[in-house]
Formats: structure tokens, C-alpha cells, sequence
């Protein structure tokens, strides 16, 4: 399963709303994405579930995660959040339910709202669980809590810009499979010296490039986009091989640029 998901990039839906949303994954899953990531949080839970479900792709062949926004992480919300979930998603599961970030200031103790993933996951409202944007250290904690080979994923924000190695290093150490989140740094790649002089040697785009330096990382992609030319290039991608010369140029590029810090966010690892 694990090796099936790295295999091609996931659509993100971050941002995308009612229609909009509808048709990118529609397109997506006629074009062969099998990996749907959307949130609480992004309040598209319903159009997602609508696209999937007009879909011919049988629902068995999507792996559809979805993510618990910060304000249901108490005992009381939790579960209920996610049944709220699971009925605009219309389905009876999701293949991936993760922390979206871990409780601001600890108003929630890690125990309780991981425990209340765990009791979701052992009701069958989830195949598998995980987190997103957690540190190393509150890594450690949620493997101290959970047991070793309890999370799927830690979804974080990684693209040429942002290597969070460290973090990175710490997942895959434990066998906890990294998600990328915006690794086309919402856009940048595209006027990147470097990336582009890599896409024009290959005949590929800067995009292309970003993403498959990605994935020889060994990190899930799930870039976001609503037009199709661009949901077939990240596809093709996957295919996409770079050279250990190209590789180390584009590890040139780390400027520590994170894009998604909000006011409650952790304290970030530094590489």
C-alpha cells in the first residue's frame, strides 16, 4: 500500500471550493490520480466526496484522507468531528485521518486527542492514521503514546526552498512515510533559475523537476492544481528521473522559505 502511494503524486485540494474543487478531482481521477487529500479545514469535504462518487473509479480504488481542524480535538469533538466528516464526504471510512496540527499551546493534551484517533481508527471510521505539521520531537511523543508503527504519515511542508531535513530524516527513521505539502512553493519553482535550466536540458517544466526531486527523496507529492495540462504533468513526473549532479543543484537551493507557519504553529525543527 505504502509503496502504491509513493508511486504517483495525490491531488491537493487546499483552497479549492464547491465547483471548483469537484471538477479538479474529477479530472484527476480520469487522468489516474488515486490519492485524494482534502481537510475540515478546507471546507470542501462535500464536493470532493460528490466527485469521487460520480466517478466510474470504484471508491475501493481512491485513497482519500482527510484531516481533524484544531478546534475538534477535545474528547467531546473529536469523533463527532469526524462522522461530520465522513457524511459531507459521503462514505462510511477514510482510507487516512490525520492531526491537521498539533493543539495550539497544548490546550488539548496529546494523549486525549490521540487517543480519540486511535479509538476512530479501531471503530473502522479510518483504515490507517497519521499526523501533520509535527515536530521531531512531538514525533517522539506521539510515538510514545501510540507504539511504534501507529502512523502512516507526518504531512508537512517540503519543496526546494524548504529541505526540513531534519524532520524528514526523523520520520523516515521511524517508517513513517513523509507527505509533502506545497512542493511547488505555491508557484515559485516556475521562475527558478536553477529548476529551469534543469526543465530546459530535459525538455520537461521547472514544476516536473521540483516534483521529481521530491519523490527521489522518497516523499509522498500532492500539489494542488484545477487545470488538466497541469494535473498530467505532475503525473508524468513521477516518471521523471534527475541525475546525482541535478539532485545536489537543486539542494543548493534551501533557503529554510516556509510558506505555511499560522500563529499557532509549533516551534520548527531547524536543519
Amino acid at each position: 500500500m505504502s509503496e502504491a502511494i509513493l508511486k504517483n503524486p495525490g491531488l491537493g485540494t487546499y483552497r479549492l471550493k464547491d465547483d471548483v474543487s469537484h471538477q479538479a478531482v474529477t479530472t484527476a481521477l480520469a487522468l489516474g490520480y488515486r490519492t485524494i487529500d482534502t481537510a475540515q479545514m478546507y471546507e470542501n469535504e462535500a464536493a470532493v466526496g460528490k466527485a469521487i462518487a460520480d466517478s466510474p473509479v470504484s471508491r475501493d480504488e481512491v485513497f482519500v484522507t482527510t484531516k481533524v481542524w484544531v478546534d475538534q480535538l477535545s474528547k467531546a469533538l473529536f469523533r463527532p468531528s469526524v462522522e461530520k466528516s465522513l457524511a459531507r464526504l459521503n462514505m462510511n471510512y477514510v482510507d487516512l485521518l490525520l492531526i491537521h496540527w498539533p493543539a495550539p499551546e497544548d490546550d488539548v493534551p496529546m494523549e486525549v486527542y490521540l487517543g480519540e484517533l486511535k479509538a476512530v481508527q479501531d471503530a473502522g471510521l479510518t483504515r490507517h492514521i497519521g499526523v501533520s505539521n509535527f515536530t521531531t520531537a512531538q514525533i517522539d511523543q506521539a510515538l510514545k503514546i501510540l507504539g511504534p508503527g501507529s502512523l502512516l504519515t507526518n504531512q508537512v511542508e517540503v519543496h526546494p526552498y524548504l529541505h526540513n531535513r531534519k524532520l524528514v530524516d526523523h520520520c523516515q527513521q521511524h517508517d513513517i512515510l513523509v507527505t509533502g505539502y506545497m512542493p511547488l512553493a505555491v508557484g515559485r519553482v516556475n521562475d527558478d533559475p536553477v529548476l529551469n535550466a534543469i526543465a530546459e536540458n530535459k525538455g520537461v517544466s521547472p514544476a516536473q523537476v521540483a516534483l521529481a526531486w521530491v519523490r527521489e527523496r522518497g516523499i509522498i507529492t500532492i500539489p494542488s492544481s484545477t487545470k488538466r495540462h497541469h494535473l498530467q504533468g505532475n503525473l508524468a513526473a513521477m516518471d521523471l528521473e534527475l541525475t546525482v549532479s541535478e539532485m545536489n543543484r537543486i539542494d543548493t537551493l534551501d533557503q529554510g522559505l516556509r510558506l505555511a507557519s499560522p500563529s499557532f504553529a509549533p516551534v520548527w525543527d531547524i536543519d
